[in-house]
């Protein structure tokens, strides 16, 4: 069995198009990124995410731990809680996380979700 390691996940190039964010109310979010590692039935996921700025409505389905490594961003959640999102921040999303995400620059993040 190998381990996936990816080096410097700054700096990653090769990654995938994921597509645009499906629940804009501004803008046009588009993300990609590089998948490390996939549980076989789906459940538990890790890798690099990058999302281009816009305004979106975001629930989280699955606990979702992120270290956000670039760009800044704004998560509010429905109770009027705000996140500002900076380099080198650290998140805990828990399951049933709703809210909004605006981008003000391009994020890329290191997560996992569970």
């Amino acid at each position: 069995m190998t381990t996936p390691v990816l080096y410097d996940p700054k700096t990653v190039s090769d990654v995938k198009d994921w597509g645009p964010v499906p629940t804009m109310i501004e803008g046009q979010s588009m993300t990609s990124g590089v998948l490390l590692s996939k549980g076989p039935n789906g459940e538990n996921e890790t890798g690099i995410w990058i999302c281009t700025p816009g305004y979106w409505n975001c629930h989280v389905t699955r606990d979702e731990f992120c270290h956000f490594l670039l760009g800044r961003c704004t998560y509010t959640h429905e109770s009027g809680e705000v996140i500002e999102i900076k380099p080198d921040t650290i998140a805990f999303f828990p399951k049933d996380w709703k809210g909004t995400c605006r981008v003000h620059e391009t994020v890329r993040k290191v997560y996992m979700i569970r």
